[in-house]
């Protein structure tokens, strides 16, 4: 064991760092967080659909629409931000905007030929919203490589008398029409389904997330590096647009994809955080050592609304212990939940929008599921991962304990001494 935390720690997680710091990840990264607005209030929206969908209040306000301009538009702005951020990290500032709107551009030229083909009216098309985000991505990636390609040319000297706005006209063009012309060329001259395409190259991706090994395989890989103290941010370009693309599809089109945010967040795995730790809070609570002690109750608030930092970084990362129940978290929850909805169809697959991950358990169990049998399979989550944690923790505790005791030991014989 301790060959692999150190293999883990000098070689593993290094590489994880750098791989969170790279440009383009951290382009992704955050140009995903900066729709989270949208997110969370398209999930609002969702929320306020409920009273007229279900009770069929005849003059009840149409909330579809608002979450079809919040939710419904996601892909569009991801498509914008992408080349926008990554001129800003890579020190192109005054392209930014030029390379955030030509990267709209590209998209919109993309989804045009299946939105034409689908007759869809106006801004309805699934394209726009989480159903393109991998379209989004690509074309924003393409578009930002090509501005970044041309951020230092120009066609004119540094001594030129043009005035300066009148250069950056000029030198935009360039990039501008080779990013536009190479799109024109593929979608509408040769006539190739690019739209299709890129959606089926990540068809498989989906497909893998939504099998019971597939599931089980990414909450593990979540919980593993999470307790290496890498933020599991890193893990968003790749799965955020799957689990968006499906609670979506659960909300618009009554269909049963289980990797969802609200599966994970609100509804039923993550109780008090990633890795299920709330359990484990309240055991350190309740410690009989006074450092444990102190370490759950300053968790517990945080933890009851999902926050579990200070737990993770005071007791879970690095600390060999505590690291391996986290993994078998990771393993054995999501096959719980899978077996309770999928396959023995106990409780229900959330079908609302539910961003809203800092809302407590069970509450938030109620209002995604709406359902006893959501309820009981939320507490047979837990009182499986507190069977989990439990042994590990008492390891744990009878460590700290015997450290706190050699430590009064050592302070006891020193006072003697002096």
């Amino acid at each position: 064991m301790q060959k692999m935390i150190t293999w883990l720690e000098k070689d593993f997680s290094p590489k994880m760092m750098k791989i969170n710091h790279n440009v383009w990840v951290t382009t992704l990264k955050d140009s995903i967080m900066q729709v989270l607005p949208f997110i969370l209030l398209g999930s609002l929206f969702c929320l306020l659909t409920i009273p007229g969908d279900v009770f069929h209040l005849k003059h009840y306000p149409n909330f579809w629409t608002l979450f079809g301009w919040t939710m419904g538009v996601l892909s569009l702005l991801i498509s914008f931000l992408i080349p926008f951020n990554l001129m800003e990290k890579k020190r192109l500032r005054k392209q930014r905007f030029i390379a955030g709107s030509t990267g709209l551009i590209t998209f919109l030229m993309i989804i045009t030929p299946q939105v034409i083909a689908d007759k869809a009216i106006g801004f309805s098309h699934a394209s726009l919203g989480a159903g393109g985000m991998f379209v989004a991505i690509v074309a924003g990636v393409f578009t930002g490589y090509i501005m970044g390609l041309f951020g230092k040319f120009s066609f004119f000297k540094e001594d030129s008398v043009i005035p300066e706005f009148v250069r950056a006209w000029f030198d935009s063009m360039l990039p501008i029409a080779v990013v536009i012309i190479a799109t024109w060329l593929v979608v509408d001259i040769t006539h190739f389904d690019l739209y299709n395409f890129i959606q089926n190259l990540f068809k498989p991706l989906s497909e893998i997330f939504e099998s019971p090994w597939g599931f089980a395989l990414i909450m593990f890989i979540t919980c593993f590096i999470y307790s290496m103290g890498i933020s599991t941010w890193v893990l968003q370009p790749i799965t955020k647009p799957v689990i968006l693309a499906a609670i979506t599809a659960n909300a618009t089109a009554g269909a049963a994809n289980l990797v969802t945010a609200e599966t994970m967040y609100s509804a039923y795995l993550w109780i008090g955080g990633i890795g299920c730790t709330l359990p484990l809070v309240l055991m350190l609570a309740f410690s009989k050592s006074t450092k444990l002690k102190a370490l759950g109750r300053a968790s517990l608030v945080p933890g009851i609304f999902n926050i579990n930092e200070p737990v993770v970084f005071g007791a879970i990362a690095w600390n060999p212990i505590m690291m391996f129940p986290m993994w078998i978290n990771g393993l054995v929850l999501p096959l719980i939940i899978w077996f309770g909805t999928k396959v023995i169809h106990f409780a229900p697959v959330p079908k609302i929008v539910f961003d809203l991950w800092y809302v407590p358990f069970p509450f938030s169990t109620w209002i995604t599921t709406g359902a006893v049998s959501g309820l009981i399979l939320m507490l047979i989550c837990a009182a499986a991962a507190s069977a989990i944690w439990y042994p590990f923790f008492k390891v744990y505790e009878k460590q700290e304990l015997g450290n706190e005791t050699q430590e009064t030991k050592t302070s006891a014989t020193f006072r003697e001494a002096k």
